[in-house]
């Protein structure tokens, strides 16, 4: 079983953004969509929906930002 750093997707309310991905970024986030949909059992219709959870789980684990949040809340 592969370790990856998301596990099942919440179903949330969105806020909607637009970017844009360079190309083999995307196909990179299809092929972890289709991995995490195997390691799950849960399909991922769109593998953009991975990109929320990607950015809070990178947020949630850099140590730097964190210092540097409670530097500045207190």
């Amino acid at each position: 079983m592969t370790k990856l750093k998301l596990g099942a997707i919440v179903d949330d309310k969105p806020i909607k953004v637009t970017v844009e991905l360079p190309a083999p970024l995307h196909r990179d986030l299809k092929a972890y969509a289709e991995v995490l949909a195997h390691e799950t059992g849960q399909p991922i219709p769109d593998p953009l929906k991975l990109i929320g959870p990607m950015v809070q789980r990178f947020i949630a684990t850099d140590r730097g930002f964190a210092k540097a949040r409670r530097q500045s809340s207190g």
